[in-house]
């Protein structure tokens, strides 16, 4: 442990640290349950992985940023505790697999050392800010996004609001109206918009994809740009309060959203401002940081194969606004490259570019701030790499999840068919490299994480069942879904479930109704044009199972046969606690209200203290084998069970005092009583519990 202790500057992140470290020795010793030992390491970006023993560590990399020297750094780290894979997934972050538990409190100590963090990269927090990897370059663009998501990265990374939800919550900036933040599948998705010179959002609320999809609601048509922080603060306490945290299947904001409706959301949203320190968050974008290119002189060149870099030109080169600067494409395949070629990339965008990349939602890198007579030593230099296949953000480029290769809930492979579907791509439909109406995601299990259902063409990983009860992995098969533009999607339909062997048979007849009927139409409207049935009749001879042969029962990427096996997801699942764990964590919360205090973070003393009140009433809930689920339903049941009945003195109801953080400004003088009201009712609380234990 003394090994990073020393080397980080940031006490914050070194009491984080520390914290993991000394909760892993603790778990060691059984001296925490498993399940809430789970739910803290999930929130430090430690995940689970499939293969026993060892975890998945998710980087945190807002918007898709990240700088040469953190590339770098993330690097060494996967060299030295991993196998030197970076894996880009579709919220822009960076996987490293095959981690040693014991091992992550010192790999997050090196990778902070270059200001990269694992905070909140999984859980049931405020997951990786993503936004539109153009963003700040883009010729369409009202202004740069990027200090906006910065803005609200940090404000909510560590807040006591969001760190034990029922569920994730994800966040979007769409730097344009073609809004490819994809801004109508999150829980909250902000599109740029500028209205009598002011700056502002497009705000869309409780989108989300995963087995029951749910096209998000316009919030607002325009929110000046100081409101979106108090506005997302009121948005996370109302889902803290009132999100499902029984039942993992409805605890996403969708279903919260759909139960209670939009006007009422937004009216205890409203009401929740009062709670709220700041009632505008002004954000200083002229101060953000931003990368500046470099001003070098370029190696001359010579092509050798004009027809390869004009096609590759044509579909990886992006024109920024930025007079004389163009952005570079590069194409990962299934978003996996190695640490040794990623280095040599962080050194060629630092001496000739501005130092910086970009990871982008469909797991590719994107290069800004090359100068347009650079490109031909660009080219030579990734082509040394392997990084200029053509086809960036194409119909060849392919996105896909993990999938059985290291998720737990994988049911198929995802990354397997994705090969081949690109190989058959390339080789027999190669019009494809250049065309951009065509969108195909695969992803290996119902959650999502491929997001196959937005998908113009989509893949979803199952199982099918023979007659004879052999199981062979399979595939759904979705068409018809895409993005609108301005916060409008489609989610695509399910059409037919197939054994996987027969995808790429699938993806040919698909293709070549399309390329024979459509007669110009993109994708989306040749489909709604068409219909799903005109699909189903001739995709459904390839659902039969009463014909599979040997090589059926084989998933794709493997030689051997297929065995349906699904783990214990991580993604943010329900906790539920002992009771000793309970009032440990509630006399926890107490401590962090009181050096929030101490700090004279008033806001965050309150929000740590109605955390430690509401844990407490949970234990004694639990305690008398009562069923929990939302904090608005454990205040009310608190109530009903121990105050009403007399089983608890206290001067008014549970609901009174809780509640008073709500009508209260979270002043020091507001602070300094209600943390004295958690400590006196969780001192009651477990004095009632012990006098039941010792007469039992």
């Amino acid at each position: 442990m003394q090994s990073f202790r020393t080397e980080i500057e940031n006490p914050i992140v070194q009491k984080d640290v520390i914290e993991l470290a000394n909760k892993i020795e603790q778990f060691h010793k059984g001296k925490i349950d498993e399940e809430k030992f789970r739910s803290l390491r999930l929130a430090r970006g430690v995940y689970g992985q499939r293969q026993e023993g060892v975890q998945m560590i998710r980087i945190k990399l807002p918007y898709g940023k990240v700088l040469s020297n953190q590339l770098r750094r993330i690097c060494e780290v996967s060299d030295e505790y991993s196998r030197g894979r970076l894996h880009i997934t579709t919220r822009q972050d960076i996987q490293i697999h095959y981690v040693d538990l014991n091992r992550t409190p010192e790999l997050w100590a090196e990778l902070e050392r270059d200001d990269v963090t694992l905070r909140e990269a999984c859980g049931n927090t405020v997951r990786n800010v993503t936004a539109s990897e153009t963003a700040g370059i883009d010729p369409k663009e009202p202004f740069d996004v990027s200090p906006y998501a910065d803005a609200l990265f940090r404000f909510f990374l560590r807040n006591p609001i969001c760190q034990e939800m029922g569920r994730k919550f994800k966040v979007s900036f769409s730097g344009t109206e073609e809004d490819t933040g994809l801004s109508y599948m999150h829980d909250l998705g902000f599109i740029a918009k500028i209205e009598n010179g002011v700056r502002g959002f497009k705000v869309m609320l409780g989108g989300g994809l995963g087995s029951q999809p749910r096209h998000a609601d316009e919030l607002y048509s325009f929110l000046p740009s100081e409101k979106i922080i108090p506005l997302m603060e009121g948005v996370l306490r109302i889902f803290d309060r009132h999100g499902e945290r029984k039942s993992r299947a409805k605890a996403r904001m969708k279903f919260l959203l759909k139960d209670i409706g939009l006007e009422a959301f937004k009216e205890l949203v409203e009401a929740e401002q009062n709670a709220i320190a700041q009632k505008t968050v002004v954000i200083d974008a002229e101060s953000y940081k931003t990368s500046t290119p470099v001003e070098v002189e370029i190696p001359q060149v010579q092509i050798k194969n004009q027809k390869t870099f004009d096609l590759w030109k044509s579909t990886n080169v992006i024109a920024q606004k930025q007079e004389g600067y163009v952005a570079i494409g590069i194409k990962v395949l299934l978003g996996d490259f190695y640490t040794d070629k990623a280095r040599l990339l962080a050194d060629l965008v630092e001496k000739y570019a501005a130092g910086e990349i970009r990871l982008s939602l469909r797991q590719n890198i994107l290069i800004p701030f090359v100068k347009e007579d650079a490109l031909p030593f660009f080219y030579q230099e990734l082509e040394k790499l392997g990084f200029v296949e053509s086809g960036y953000n194409k119909a060849v480029d392919i996105t896909a999840c993990p999938g059985t290769d290291t998720c737990n809930l994988g049911i198929a492979s995802s990354t397997g068919i994705a090969e081949e579907l690109e190989r058959v791509i390339k080789t027999e439909y190669p019009q494809y490299l250049e065309k951009e109406d065509l969108v195909i995601k695969i992803s290996g299990c119902m959650n999502a994480c491929g997001q196959h259902n937005m998908a113009n063409i989509g893949f979803q990983g199952m199982s099918v069942r023979t007659k004879d009860k052999l199981v062979a992995p399979a595939l759904q098969v979705l068409l018809g879904g895409g993005n609108l533009g301005d916060g409008n999607g489609r989610f695509a339909d399910k059409v037919v479930k197939i054994p996987s062997r027969r995808g790429p048979e699938a993806l040919r007849r698909i293709l070549n109704d399309f390329e024979a009927n459509a007669n110009g139409k993109t994708f989306i409207d040749y489909y709604t044009d068409q219909g799903e049935k005109y699909f189903y009749d001739f995709l459904t001879d390839l659902s039969n199972v009463d014909n599979l042969t040997q090589e059926d029962f084989i998933d794709w990427g493997t030689e051997e046969n297929y065995v349906k096996a699904i783990g214990v997801g991580e993604c943010a699942g329900v906790v539920i606690d002992l009771i000793a764990t309970l009032f440990l964590e509630s006399e926890e919360k107490i401590e962090n209200a009181k050096i929030s205090f101490e700090n004279e973070v008033y806001s965050d003393a309150v929000y740590h203290a109605y955390s430690s009140l509401v844990n407490s009433a949970k234990a004694l809930l639990l305690a008398e084998k009562k069923k929990t689920n939302t904090h608005a339903k454990i205040i009310s049941q608190f109530d009903e069970e121990f105050v009403a009945s007399g089983k608890v003195q206290l001067e008014g109801t549970f609901a009174d005092l809780i509640y008073q953080l709500q009508k209260n400004a979270p002043t020091r003088g507001f602070a300094v009583d209600y943390i004295k009201n958690a400590e006196q009712f969780l001192q009651k609380v477990q004095e009632f519990r012990a006098v039941e234990v010792e007469n039992a």
